[in-house]
């Protein structure tokens, strides 16, 4: 756990109050398909970055799941220099998978076209992060039908979308329904879909994860697992940007009273973008925070409805023509941006004994700068999933390539096994 900067004191756990199941609220089919992008972008798409949904077909979802990757072939016009002789050594070409769902292969390239020639992709609840190390950029932008078709299928995190979204989930009953169980409740058909966003470069540092329970904002903490200095002095103005953000956005309007959300505030800091909504599940990495943490803060169910009532000492940047609500003096506002990280924690700490005086203010962590984790010199974020790349340029060039692949391998691992004789003869 990397070394945190928070705002608020964090509560000591020994390993005897640890429990053996984390007290998370039954998680339900219908809260799993709330948190999924074709299900909320239409009622948010004005607060999200440009995208289009494309529902996907059977067979698509069917070429999604398949093993191996076959990808259709380019269109590349011939010429004079062509070599017919380079195609297939066996004279013949690999089947075009894209004739099942060419509508698809058509909105596809038309939205690639429409974006400015790159968008990144994702499917229900996931984006193929962990297979960015097959794209030529290291990252999700794509340029052509086929890189997208590549990320999908290499992707860990899509095939959970397409094979577990309601691992632990339970079916939705009413109140006066029993809970059934799951294995005799048949699971909900997906309307599954491909978005493709407008790509745009996101500086990481402005990403943030948002914890809302109950429909009050219980938390905040950044993305991205780097120390950036000049985000502490500008805190409390993110945390209420974030704040307003989504007590006028989101806070009665999304269907669920627990979830996750991730948002964007790009310079000049005047708008928030809605990135995404993800589930209140274990499966959503809390970051800096531990889960536990979370579940066991204190629920400030009725101090939000006091901080509305004008509550002294929290200010608010309404996203309503950028004006500023504030219920304290302006003297009074310049002394607490001055104050140090301790007392901040001490006039927190006071505020826990006088909820009646006190508003609740949602704790806000960031990375410290002497975080020995906050630099680049840790593991490859979601190196667990990765494969060699030869392995997968093997793959695609059929049984021909794969048996080449695994003869250079068994040489390289024989070279490998003479060298430590070798260096272990001359040790002795």
């Amino acid at each position: 756990m990397p070394l945190i900067e928070s705002d608020a004191p964090m509560a000591e756990t020994s390993s005897n109050d640890l429990p053996d199941r984390l007290p998370f609220p039954p998680t339900t089919y219908s809260h799993i398909l709330h948190c999924s992008y074709h299900d909320w972008h239409p009622r948010y798409r004005t607060l999200a970055p440009k995208s289009r949904v494309i529902p996907l077909t059977a067979p698509f979802v069917k070429y999604l799941r398949a093993d191996g990757i076959v990808l259709p072939p380019e269109a590349v016009a011939p010429t004079d220099d062509d070599n017919l002789d380079t195609f297939s050594d066996s004279g013949e070409e690999e089947p075009d998978p894209s004739t099942e769902w060419q509508e698809i292969h058509t909105q596809i390239k038309n939205t690639i076209s429409e974006f400015g020639g790159i968008v990144t992709p994702k499917l229900n609840w996931s984006a193929p992060k962990d297979a960015t190390f097959m794209a030529a950029t290291n990252d999700t932008q794509c340029r052509s039908p086929n890189d997208i078709y590549l990320l999908l299928k290499s992707s860990d995190f899509i095939t959970h979308d397409l094979d577990h979204p309601f691992d632990d989930c339970v079916p939705d009953t009413t109140d006066d329904e029993p809970t059934s169980s799951t294995v005799d409740s048949p699971l909900p058909d997906v309307p599954y879909s491909l978005v493709l966003r407008k790509y745009v470069n996101f500086n990481p540092s402005l990403e943030f994860r948002c914890f809302v329970r109950n429909r009050v904002l219980l938390c905040l903490t950044q993305r991205d697992q780097n120390h950036f200095d000049f985000l502490f002095p500008m805190r409390d103005m993110l945390r209420s940007r974030i704040q307003s953000f989504f007590d006028e956005k989101l806070k009665n309007t999304f269907p669920e009273p627990n979830f996750v959300f991730d948002v964007y505030i790009p310079a000049p800091h005047q708008r928030v973008w809605l990135i995404d909504i993800n589930p209140w599940a274990q499966r959503t990495d809390p970051l800096l925070y531990s889960w536990l943490e979370i579940l066991q803060m204190k629920d400030p169910i009725g101090v939000q409805e006091e901080e509305d009532d004008g509550a002294e000492g929290f200010v608010r940047i309404s996203l309503q023509d950028g004006k500023v609500i504030t219920s304290g003096t302006s003297e009074e506002l310049e002394k607490e941006d001055d104050l140090s990280s301790s007392d901040s924690e001490d006039e927190h700490a006071g505020a826990e004994g006088d909820d009646e005086q006190a508003p609740f203010l949602p704790e806000f962590r960031l990375i410290k700068k002497d975080d020995p984790e906050a630099y680049a010199f840790s593991s490859t974020q979601y190196s667990a999933h990765k494969v060699p790349r030869e392995l997968v340029d093997a793959s695609l060039e059929g049984p021909g390539g794969m048996s080449e692949f695994m003869g250079q391998w068994q040489d390289i691992l024989k070279k490998q096994e003479q060298e430590d004789r070798a260096a272990g003869s001359d040790s002795e």
